[in-house]
C-alpha cells in the first residue's frame, strides 16, 4: 500500500553547463527543462542557480547579481546570456533592443520547407489565455510584424535541419512562423507536431550568439553544443 504522506523528492538538477564567463557576463547552455524566468510551476530558475553557483565559487557574501538579458521558451535549449553586473545588464538590454546581438537558432522539422532558403514576414497575434501566437500573411489589428530568415542546412531520411536568424523577437516567433509555412518543429505539439519528444522539449536550439562585449568591447561569439540526442548529434556531424 502506498504512503500518501511520503514527500516527493524533485530530481537533482544537472550541473550548469557554462559556455562563457567573465566579470560581467555568464552564458549557459540551457536544457529544455530549465526555466529562464519564474512561472506558475514555482520551479527553480536559471538565475537562481547561477546566483548560487557564483556565491559558492567566489565565496561572495550577501546577495549576488544576475540579470536576465533575453529569454528562451522553456522547451527550447541552447545559449542564454546573463549579466553579472547592473552596468552590463543596462548595456546589453539596449543592445538587444537595437538588434546589435546576433542570435542563430537550429530547428529540426519533419516536413522540409518548399524553398530551401527564404525570408519570412508574418503578422503575429498573441493569445494570452492559450499562451500561443497565430501568424497571418497580412496585417491584423493589434498584430506585430515578425521577420526571420532560414536556410536548409541538412536532411536525413525523416527530418530536416534549418538554421534561423531572427530580425524581430516575438512571442513563440520561430515556432509559429515555421508552423505557418507547414514546417512545425519536432516535438512542438502546441504548433502542430504529431508527437512529443521523449524529454518533453522541442527540437529548437539556440545555437549561437555574437556581440560586442558591453564593457571590454571585444567581439564575443558563443556556440552551444546540441542536446545529447542521437538525431541532434547526427545533424551536428553533417553540418
Amino acid at each position: 500500500m502506498s504512503n500518501t504522506n511520503a514527500k516527493h523528492t524533485a530530481p537533482q538538477k544537472a550541473k550548469l553547463s557554462i559556455l562563457y564567463e567573465d566579470n560581467h557576463l555568464i552564458a549557459i547552455n540551457k536544457t529544455c527543462s530549465d526555466l529562464v524566468q519564474g512561472d506558475k510551476t514555482g520551479d527553480t530558475t536559471l538565475p537562481d542557480r547561477i546566483k548560487k553557483y557564483l556565491k559558492e565559487k567566489y565565496n561572495k557574501p550577501g546577495n549576488v547579481f544576475c540579470g536576465v538579458t533575453h529569454r528562451l521558451d522553456r522547451p527550447t535549449s541552447g545559449v542564454v546570456l546573463f549579466a553579472r553586473t547592473s552596468k552590463a545588464l543596462t548595456r546589453l538590454n539596449s543592445m538587444f533592443q537595437t538588434h546589435e546581438v546576433q542570435k542563430t537558432y537550429w530547428a529540426i522539422v519533419k516536413t522540409p520547407p518548399k524553398i530551401t532558403q527564404a525570408k519570412l514576414t508574418h503578422y503575429l497575434l498573441r493569445n494570452e489565455k492559450q499562451n500561443k501566437s497565430y501568424a497571418y500573411d497580412t496585417m491584423q489589428a493589434n498584430a506585430k510584424e515578425a521577420v526571420l530568415t532560414y536556410q536548409l542546412l541538412a536532411k536525413s531520411d525523416n527530418y530536416s535541419l534549418l538554421e534561423i536568424q531572427l530580425e524581430t523577437g516575438r512571442h513563440h516567433q520561430i515556432r509559429c512562423q515555421l508552423a505557418h509555412i507547414g514546417c512545425p518543429i519536432k516535438g512542438d505539439l502546441k504548433y502542430g507536431a504529431n508527437r512529443s519528444n521523449l524529454d518533453g522539449g522541442i527540437s529548437l536550439h539556440a545555437r549561437g550568439i555574437a556581440f560586442i562585449h558591453p564593457v571590454t568591447k571585444e567581439t564575443i561569439a558563443i556556440t552551444a553544443p546540441v542536446p545529447e540526442d542521437p538525431l541532434w548529434k547526427a545533424f551536428e556531424q553533417l553540418v
